[in-house]
């Protein structure tokens, strides 16, 4: 990661449950080495991880050990990782048994004498979400968050936070019976890319930009989240979730909500997060005439991916060979207040499609065309400015220039920022600055209880159109393509469209820049 400037983190002992699973050993580990790293992580430091397997601590560092030279995304230095891997012990047990609190209790008072780490405690969950209640309150029940003395608690819960408003509902209350808010730290990993948190930057901090973020000079704003894998293995998870409550509450949402949210007072983290909360509440309500107008799903079938094969969604292990879950889904949502009125936005996410692109667009209005009726220029070339966020990092502004000859021609030009050019940022996990700030207290970057429902709140609706629904509404796409052509209407109807994705689907294969010649006129 970036050097910082900040200084190492205040003694603590972090405690991984789950720490056996893929997250721990694909992201958690190799963020945990880039702190230490980036000396982020404080001297007096342990880490205790907590599964199910039984295993010693020699074996538990050895096999994180091997998982760090798997999935680091740079050479592992020997020191680096010794440093770490002393200050690591394991614990073997259940979740729900209320022995495993006992020994972690007397665990935790081993390691604060071997390490003088303090009385600050970090707790991960990094189980599936059936766990979060039982595990908080077995730590509950053990007065392991109890906070005195001067000495923090925290829990980290990872998403899904519920399957629904009722749901979501349900698990705040269970964790707000045990811990108080400012304890609870609920992560999107999507937060820690240095490209959604640069948003805020980009618009607050430039005058030329925050000006013209507003219904009278911005059309409309798209957002995509656009993954070229299919559910792979993980059929299950994917049959009780789908494209709506796997990605929009969240990943998507959080975009929105960078985008939309007016100044905040301060960069505190309540002001930032009030604010946010205040784009969702403000979102216009579905009915359900809205939602068979507005969303669009669709689920892939067979199709080519860089010239591979790709079998159908229906055909992968642990799906219902009927199955009506989506794997693809698009909306227009409409923000009813006084910067946004009229200006629709335009989200979409989706498997199996074309390519691999994390971006938001925005797509300023035209100017008047009247001066250049006498012209051979037929219409004028769209301003976008296009915030990309993976799988490459960087800002693009599109804007309109005269080619060069005696008459009066337009084409389009683009001025690019790339992160990794310009800031040579080193790769990252994106868990590091998440993890960091669990440690520092800074809540800015994760979401609270209110926000969490507004965001449910929003897609219950959808939800339950579709349930009533069933298979009818539900639209076939080729794996490898940009998703439903119903998708392409959405927009089509309000004379827009899509940046194109890309693909082998008729009319939306063309590339980009032909794309941009045609409208050059």
């Amino acid at each position: 990661m970036t050097p910082r400037t900040q200084p190492a983190a205040p003694p603590c002992i972090l405690v991984i449950f789950g720490v056996a699973g893929d997250l721990t050993r694909r992201l958690l580990l190799p963020a945990l080495y880039n702190l230490r790293r980036a000396n982020l992580l404080p001297e007096d430091f342990a880490l205790i991880g907590v599964a199910r397997s039984d295993k010693d601590d020699a074996t538990f560092r050895d096999d994180l050990g091997d998982s760090l030279r798997e999935f680091s995304l740079g050479e592992v230095v020997a020191s680096d990782w010794d440093w770490l891997a002393e200050r690591m012990s394991y614990l073997q047990g259940e979740f729900d048994d209320p022995t495993v609190y006992e020994r972690l209790t007397q665990r935790l008072a081993k390691v604060r004498e071997e390490h003088h780490t303090g009385g600050n405690c970090l707790f991960y969950l990094a189980t599936p979400p059936q766990a979060f209640p039982k595990i908080v309150r077995r730590l509950g029940d053990a007065d392991l968050v109890k906070e005195d003395d001067g000495r923090w608690r925290r829990v980290i819960i990872e998403k899904p936070f519920g399957t629904d408003l009722r749901s979501a509902q349900a698990l705040n209350l269970e964790l707000l019976s045990v811990l108080a808010e400012h304890q609870i730290y609920r992560i999107d990993h999507y937060l820690g890319k240095e490209t959604v948190q640069n948003i805020m930057v980009f618009r607050f901090a430039n005058g030329i930009f925050e000006p013209l973020w507003n219904r009278n000079h911005i059309d409309h704003v798209q957002i995509t989240v656009a993954e070229t894998v299919g559910v792979e293995r993980r059929g299950k998870f994917y049959e009780e979730t789908g494209a709506l409550r796997d990605m929009v509450p969240n990943h998507l949402f959080q975009l929105l909500t960078f985008i939309a949210m007016e100044p905040p007072t301060c960069f505190a983290a309540d002001a930032v997060r009030a604010e946010k909360c205040k784009v969702l509440d403000a979102i216009h309500d579905f009915g359900s005439q809205d939602v068979r107008q507005n969303v669009v799903r669709g689920q892939y079938d067979a199709g080519a991916l860089g010239g591979t094969a790709v079998g159908p969604y229906r055909k992968a292990s642990n799906v219902a060979p009927d199955s009506t879950t989506e794997t693809y889904v698009a909306l227009k949502l409409m923000i009813d207040n006084w910067r946004w009125a009229g200006v629709p936005f335009y989200l979409r996410t989706g498997k199996a499609l074309a390519r691999r692109r994390t971006e938001v667009v925005i797509q300023f209005k035209q100017a008047p065309a009247a001066l250049f009726r006498d012209t051979p220029v037929e219409r004028l070339t769209a301003n976008d400015l296009i915030l990309h966020i993976q799988p490459e990092e960087g800002v693009t502004l599109r804007f309109g220039a005269k080619i060069p000859g005696p008459s009066v021609r337009m084409g389009s030009v683009e001025m690019k920022f790339d992160y990794r050019d310009y800031f040579k940022a080193a790769p990252n996990t994106g868990y590091e600055t998440l993890i960091y700030d669990c440690m520092t207290g800074d809540a800015t970057l994760f979401k609270r209880a209110d926000c969490i429902e507004a965001g449910w709140r929003v897609v219950q609706p959808v939800l339950d159109a579709w349930s009533e629904d069933g298979v009818a509404g539900l639209l076939i796409y080729p794996a490898g393509s940009a998703g439903p052509g119903e998708a392409d209407a959405l927009l089509a109807r309000d004379g827009r469209r899509w940046r194109i994705l890309g693909g082998s689907d008729g009319n939306r294969v063309a590339s980009e820049r032909s794309n941009i010649s045609a409208e050059s006129g």
